[in-house]
């Protein structure tokens, strides 16, 4: 167990995303709370098109963090992005809520 990880630990999302980060973003953040991280901030602020591959990522990340027991919090979502969560049902399970 890393003793250097800060909580929150941060977790950037690049855009595109790709099917294929889904598995390397939850091993990613299965290693950060293997650390001890209980609290991963998912930094989405460069997803400024974001497609349905970032919202399958975001729920697969979501249901990591739910099992390694961390709380998983997105930090910058776009306009765009609150609207697709939202249109998937996703918006509320992954702490976005209403509209600032």
């Amino acid at each position: 167990m890393d003793a250097d990880v800060t909580d929150p630990a941060v977790l950037r999302l690049a855009s595109p995303v790709s099917p294929p980060d889904g598995p390397r973003l939850c091993a990613e953040l299965t290693r950060l709370a293997a650390a001890g991280a209980t609290e991963i901030v998912c930094d989405v602020s460069a997803l400024h098109t974001p497609q349905l591959a970032a919202v399958e990522a975001l729920s697969r990340l979501r249901l990591t963090a739910r099992r390694t027991g961390c709380h998983l919090r997105l930090h910058h979502p776009t306009p765009q992005l609150r609207a697709l969560l939202e249109l998937t049902g996703l918006a509320e399970p992954l702490g976005l809520g209403e509209a600032p």
